[in-house]
Formats: C-alpha cells, sequence, structure tokens
C-alpha cells in the first residue's frame, strides 16, 4: 500500500499488529481469502462474495473489500499490482522475500522505534523541525515528548545535525550523513529547463508550515475542501522552477481522446509569466508524457 524498500519489512511489525484483532475476528472470511490466493497468484476484493457492509477507517465498506485491506495493513497480503485505481493482491509469503518476511523486528523498545521512524521521516523530506507537523502522521504513539527524545537522542549520536537557516527561529535538523550533499548544493546553480510539477503528497510539502517558512509559499490541497470553499481548485498542483515556487496549475485528463488539459495557472508574482514561459511550457510537455497523453490543450493564458 506504500512504496517504501521490502528490507524495511521487519521494521513496521508493530504497524501490521495493530490490524491483527480485526483479521482474527472474521477468521472464515480471512481463511477463505487466504485459500483462494494459495491456489491463484493474485486476487482484488470483487473476486470474494462477502457483501455485509462493515464500518472502516474511511466510511462503511463491503467486508470483502474491507478484509483484503485489512489483510495489507496486518501483512498477510500485500499489493501484487494495481489497474486503474484497483488493487490486486498477493500472500505476502510469496512475494516478501523469506529472509526479510522472518527477520525480528530490529527496534526492540518505543524509544528505538521512535528513534528510527524520527530518523526516517528527516531524510524522506531532507530537513525537518522538531515541532508538530503533518510529517509526523501516522506514527503511533508519538507524543512531542517521545518526538523530542528521539531528536536529542539521534543529535547525542550524531545522527542528526542542527542546521540554522537565516530568518527561521528554529533549529532545522538533517541527516549527518547529508552535510556532504548540503555543501554540495550550496556550491553549485540550480537551473533546470523545466518547472517540476509536484504531487499534493509529496515528501517535499510534509510539512506545509516549513515550506511557507522557507519559501514564502502557501499549500494547501483543496480536494477535501467544499467547493465553495476553495480557494484555487479541486486537484491544484505546485510549479517548483530551480529554487523558487513560481505558482501552481490545475490539470485534467481527457482519456478519450489522450489528451491532457491545462486548465488554470496562478503565478506568484505576475513577473513570472513572462520570466518562466519557456519553463513551464517545457514541464507541462513533460508532464504530458509522464501522464501517458499524446495530446495537450491549454486554456488559460501562460
Amino acid at each position: 500500500m506504500s512504496i517504501c524498500s521490502v528490507s524495511d519489512w521487519p521494521y513496521f511489525e508493530r504497524f501490521r499488529k495493530r490490524y491483527l484483532p480485526w483479521c482474527n475476528e472474521r477468521k472464515e472470511v480471512i481463511d477463505e481469502i487466504i485459500e483462494y490466493l494459495e491456489n491463484n497468484e493474485f486476487a482484488c476484493s470483487s473476486d470474494f462474495k462477502f457483501e455485509q457492509k462493515v464500518a472502516w477507517h474511511y466510511g462503511p465498506q463491503r467486508l470483502a473489500k474491507a478484509a483484503v485491506e485489512c489483510m495489507c495493513y496486518a501483512g498477510r497480503v500485500v499489493v501484487h499490482h494495481k489497474k486503474g485505481a484497483r488493487r490486486y493482491y498477493g500472500l505476502a509469503e510469496k512475494l516478501i522475500p523469506k529472509e526479510y518476511l522472518t527477520m525480528e523486528n530490529p527496534n526492540k523498545t518505543d524509544e528505538e522505534y521512535f528513534k528510527w521512524v524520527v530518523l526516517r521521516r528527516i531524510n524522506g523530506v531532507g530537513i525537518l523541525w522538531n515541532r508538530p507537523s503533518d510529517a509526523w502522521l501516522g506514527i503511533d504513539g508519538l507524543k512531542s515528548k517521545q518526538r523530542s527524545k528521539a531528536f536529542e537522542t539521534l543529535c547525542n549520536e550524531g545522527e542528526i545535525t542542527e542546521i540554522i537557516v537565516d530568518g527561521i527561529d528554529h533549529f532545522l535538523y538533517m541527516a549527518t550523513k547529508n552535510l556532504e550533499l548540503l555543501e554540495t548544493v550550496k556550491n553549485s546553480r540550480i537551473d533546470t529547463a523545466c518547472i517540476r510539477i509536484l504531487a499534493p503528497l509529496d515528501n517535499l510539502l510534509w510539512d506545509r508550515r516549513l515550506i511557507n517558512e522557507l519559501f514564502n509559499f502557501e499549500y494547501k490541497w483543496e480536494v477535501y475542501t467544499p467547493a465553495t470553499q476553495r480557494k484555487y481548485g479541486y486537484y491544484v498542483l505546485p510549479m517548483l522552477c530551480n529554487d523558487k515556487f513560481i505558482g501552481r496549475v490545475e490539470m485534467e485528463t481527457d482519456k478519450k481522446n489522450s489528451k491532457l488539459i491545462v486548465k488554470e495557472i496562478w503565478f506568484e508574482d505576475e513577473n513570472y509569466s513572462s520570466l518562466y514561459r519557456d519553463n513551464i511550457v517545457s514541464g507541462i510537455n513533460s508532464f504530458k508524457e509522464y501522464n501517458l497523453t499524446d495530446n495537450l490543450e491549454i486554456r488559460c493564458s501562460i
């Protein structure tokens, strides 16, 4: 259900254990799904006729859908492949190498786990601060006290280093092993021919308050905001050019005509339209190819 190295499998044991009780309560259903997957390479929820509605974390779902998702969270199955938005699952024991599947969790205590996962999140973003942040979402049991303890231990062990940024009152932290990379970047000129169009949940955007502090760019993914309260649009993506967020773009895909449609662009500065026009056109064309579309329609001015 996520993109991470298979070698990290043992570290997420405590996450998987949270979902085992749900599976155990529905043992007959789970056993039937497992039996099916023992004889078939993969399956999706529609392959099973468990139609009963059950409570699930994002609303009532068919028992079959909730069951295969919970089995995935619990580590009984993993995503084999996707077809559109539909996930197909296979048995974890068939797809995860045995050395990782049977390896003991290296983190024996909560403190070890928090230290590991805090360092992981810092590396995921590049730099982070020891403040409340969406970057810490999903870490069960991590409160401010535990987070601060993890930062302290990582500093004392030399795993992370304090970084001072002009204009920001709080210390930032990065993995010590990345200091050489930081020096390389500081002494290099960033000059790319095209903009980068970022996904709403890109690692760089995990801590939007930090992004606002660093880049003076305020971003909110408004997909869950009522239409009447949206400032921009339903699915608006940030545009990064070199070391500046220059604006945001709203696009949609016309699958029937294999066309990427650029509906609107909002610039952070009115001068950016002319200053970065070539970068934007190049970036949108690159996105068109990434999006597996053949044609491009721009409905706004650039």
